[in-house]
């Protein structure tokens, strides 16, 4: 959040001016009746924080791990395998969303969606270094399966629809899925990384690459949600996410929303 200012690793002892807290990564799986398996982004990716390298563990620090954590295991606790996985959506393509492509690098046959401002930014910042630390090359391989998109919005297919929200990042996309008991989701990935930046209109800090682009995104979502009724679940808000952890628990088909 704008003012919150970056807390490391390797200060933690150290007194902060503001509350630390915890930002959970998270992935969706979209068990879809034609489509099949779709897999809504892919957190950080196998021997994180190692392949990340000390600076970027520094700022991006674990302090909470357990082997259920892993892709493939979260996977195969939905009674699913990750070899059942057909599409694969990416709100963005930072190390923190997109590393768990490394699980991917020999899977051909499954489709990579992202905008394609999006994948063109992410190449163009691996290739120069323009953005470094968040654009990581070991899972960004040219030779996977990309699909693009560069409409502002796309029916990706029956219940889902896939939104262009530029700001935290210009090729930033979001998720929205209707479901016929649970209504409207809308992943929005880290155009908001927590709730106060939705709830409150409090903007993103340094990590956002354009931010009157932030603000227009921001308003279109707002009007995208009134219509809608639609819950918004941001990128890395640990309340939100235990919240539908519980929820999902509570539901008819135990951990699944339908």
């Amino acid at each position: 959040m704008r003012g919150g200012n970056t807390s490391l690793m390797s200060t933690k002892d150290k007194s902060f001016v503001n509350k630390r807290r915890h930002l959970p990564m998270y992935a969706v799986l979209v068990e879809h009746p034609h489509e099949g398996c779709i897999l809504w982004e892919l957190g950080s990716g196998k021997d994180y924080p190692e392949v990340w390298g000390p600076q970027v563990a520094d700022i991006f620090s674990r302090v909470r791990y357990e082997p259920n954590h892993e892709l493939d295991a979260a996977i195969e606790a939905t009674g699913h395998k990750l070899e059942d996985i057909k599409t694969i959506i990416i709100g963005h393509l930072h190390l923190d969303h997109a590393g768990g492509l490394d699980l991917f690098l020999d899977r051909k046959d499954v489709e990579i969606w992202v905008h394609d401002i999006e994948l063109r930014s992410a190449f163009w910042s691996v290739a120069t270094g323009a953005d470094v630390g968040v654009y990581l090359k070991h899972y960004l391989k040219l030779d996977l399966n990309w699909k693009t998109f560069d409409e502002r919005t796309m029916d990706f297919c029956q219940g889902i629809t896939l939104h262009h929200l530029p700001g935290h990042t210009e090729g930033l996309i979001g998720m929205q899925i209707n479901l016929p008991d649970s209504g409207t989701f809308l992943f929005i990935s880290d155009h908001c990384h927590v709730i106060e930046n939705w709830r409150d209109g409090i903007p993103q800090g340094w990590l956002a690459r354009n931010h009157p682009a932030w603000f227009r995104s921001t308003q279109r979502l707002k009007q995208l949600q009134r219509q809608t009724r639609g819950r918004v679940i941001p990128g890395h808000d640990e309340e939100t996410f235990t919240a539908l952890q519980k929820e999902a628990q509570q539901q008819p088909e135990k951990g699944v929303f339908t």
